[in-house]
């Protein structure tokens, strides 16, 4: 149904009329000490591909790399956390695949279901639209304090929570099928473009969106929702390589709607942060955005209206 020129977050495959098949698959080393909540986030990373597309996960397939010198009590706690993750989402694990490795890294690969007439696109944003995210940004940076054992518990807490959150959620509430009879609850919202934040950051995934849309997309940099204490660590210099290469990536693409000098140099580490089990991000009529808002609120506090989508310009994306 699709290629991947337009960058989507999952593979498209039409089985009839009325039903089509996303698969999409994920993995990384640990983020985190504790086996089992490492298994949970691997395990919503992945998934989230599929709820960025409108879809409903059923079966997903456990990878694993393993040493051995770590022991199988170790390996099956991340196991448990990815299938107790997996339960959440309502689909099943249906076995996998293991190697022994050097690193632990943990992912799934995915299989989930949606109508052909459902699928949310990267592609299709229009002019006029708004942009709402729905998680803060700051994962990466908060990650990268730490591992420098800078980061305070209680807002290391709040990181692993929100990693941990299902995308299901903020999906169902826009209408999307992640469920038996889930998005029949509630009216569908008119979603024209949709994606999940991952490891590109949110500029880097908001550029794909642009592209593939043929539109310029306008982010507002005092709009947006940001995990406590994030600004003041990337102050420090804790900027991971990934957000590095990410910025160095949109340069290129970027243009400002002010002089650079009045914007706060800290807000581009965030825009590029690579974000673990990130949120979505909407393109909707900007006459849906309160009701959408509203309704992602209830699992999602922080969502925000980040934004606006217009004709194409000189850059794909601008930062005002």
């Amino acid at each position: 149904m699709t290629d991947y020129r337009s960058c989507e977050d999952a593979a498209v495959y039409r089985l009839s009329d009325d039903l089509a098949m996303l698969q999409t698959v994920d993995f990384f080393p640990p983020v985190v000490d504790d086996p089992y909540v490492f298994g949970q986030i691997a395990a919503a990373n992945a998934l989230s591909d599929v709820y960025a597309m409108g879809g409903e996960p059923r079966l997903a397939m456990n990878l694993l790399s393993f040493p051995s010198t770590l022991g199988l009590d170790v390996a099956g706690r991340i196991l448990a956390g990815g299938a107790d993750k997996v339960r959440e989402a309502g689909a099943a694990i249906a076995g996998g695949h293991s190697i022994e490795d050097e690193e632990p890294k943990y992912g799934l690969c995915v299989t989930g279901f949606v109508r052909p007439d459902r699928i949310w696109f990267n592609k299709g944003a229009r002019e006029g639209d708004i942009l709402l995210l729905t998680k803060a940004l700051g994962v990466g940076i908060l990650l990268t304090a730490d591992n420098a054992g800078r980061l305070p518990a209680d807002v290391r807490d709040r990181m692993i929570a929100q990693m941990c959150r299902l995308n299901r959620y903020a999906a169902q509430a826009m209408g999307a099928e992640t469920g038996a009879g889930a998005g029949a609850e509630q009216e569908r919202m008119p979603v024209h473009a949709c994606t999940d934040v991952t490891g590109f950051g949110l500029l880097g995934h908001a550029l794909e969106m642009a592209q593939a849309s043929g539109v310029s997309i306008v982010i507002r940099s005092n709009d947006l929702p940001i995990i406590a204490q994030t600004m003041d660590f990337a102050a420090q210099g804790l900027v991971s390589g990934g957000g590095r290469r990410n910025r160095s990536h949109v340069a290129v693409h970027l243009s400002f709607a002010q002089p650079c000098d009045e914007f706060d140099p800290h807000i581009l580490d965030c825009l590029c942060d690579p974000q673990t089990s990130g949120g979505l991000l909407f393109s909707i009529p900007e006459q849906a955005a309160e009701e959408a808002l509203r309704r992602i609120r209830a699992h999602e506090p922080e969502a925000a209206v980040i934004g606006r989508v217009i004709k194409a310009g000189e850059t794909p994306l601008v930062i005002e």
